[in-house]
């Protein structure tokens, strides 16, 4: 693959998936370059695709290459340097009664009902509402790099939010992440500003946020976390929304 030069990536392969409809643009067709073989994708690896824009969604990482579209773009936040806006410091005082715990990769029945509720009042109709366990193992719990399974409590022990974290050499990577939709206060930022503190108690400079697509509404949160850099030509460059 022309574009990246890495040591650590000498042994890898990228082939193009079909043509597919685009999830986020209406009427748009999307191709997707994917990483083989899959289970060579270790952590070292992974940390270095990271760094070139590609993203993991259970065993398979990505990045999209569209043939007449190049909307989507990866982006990371500058934990060091990020300050939280006056909204977000309302939020993460809203939440300080969430306690976050680690728990082991694998099935809880109680996060997948909370899962199966947040895509049928979030997402409906997008597929995903109708996954049953084997879609979401895969899609959520298989992983062969350094993945972190978070659950939020509130004070009176409910469940309120699920993150599931990739954790490489330069930062972590905001894989997913489900919450309660009738639980008010913005919990999805929460999570980031969460993520982003977790950056910065381990010394790690990125959090990598995945896609930004400047047209899709659903992505717009993303640069509200300033400074974040963008992607593009091969290199990371500082987001101005004034030339965006």
């Amino acid at each position: 693959m022309s574009e990246i030069h890495d040591p650590n990536l000498h042994i890898l392969h990228y082939y193009l998936t079909a043509s597919y409809p685009c999830s986020y643009l209406e009427g748009r067709i999307a191709r997707s370059r994917v990483v083989a073989p899959g289970h060579l994708v270790n952590a070292t690896a992974y940390a270095s695709l990271l760094r070139n824009g590609f993203r993991r969604s259970g065993l398979f990482t990505y990045k999209p290459q569209c043939d007449h579209c190049q909307a989507c773009i990866s982006v990371r936040i500058n934990t060091a340097a990020f300050q939280p806006s006056p909204t977000q410091k309302r939020i993460l005082k809203r939440h300080r009664d969430l306690s976050a715990r680690k728990v082991p990769m694998q099935w809880h029945d109680e996060h997948f009902l909370l899962y199966s509720r947040y895509q049928h009042q979030r997402h409906p109709g997008g597929g995903m509402d109708e996954q049953g366990r084997e879609q979401y193992e895969q899609f959520l719990l298989a992983s062969h790099v350094n993945t972190e399974l978070v659950e939020f409590r509130s004070s009176d022990g409910v469940l309120r939010i699920v993150s599931i974290i990739d954790v490489s050499d330069d930062g972590l990577s905001s894989v997913y992440t489900f919450y309660d939709p009738d639980y008010p206060g913005s919990l999805g930022t929460y999570c980031i500003l969460w993520q982003i503190e977790q950056c910065k108690l381990l010394d790690l400079p990125w959090l990598y946020l995945g896609y930004w697509i400047k047209e899709s509404p659903k992505m717009s949160y993303k640069t509200n976390f300033r400074p974040i850099q963008q992607y593009i030509n091969q290199q990371w460059i500082d987001y101005n929304p004034g030339q965006a």
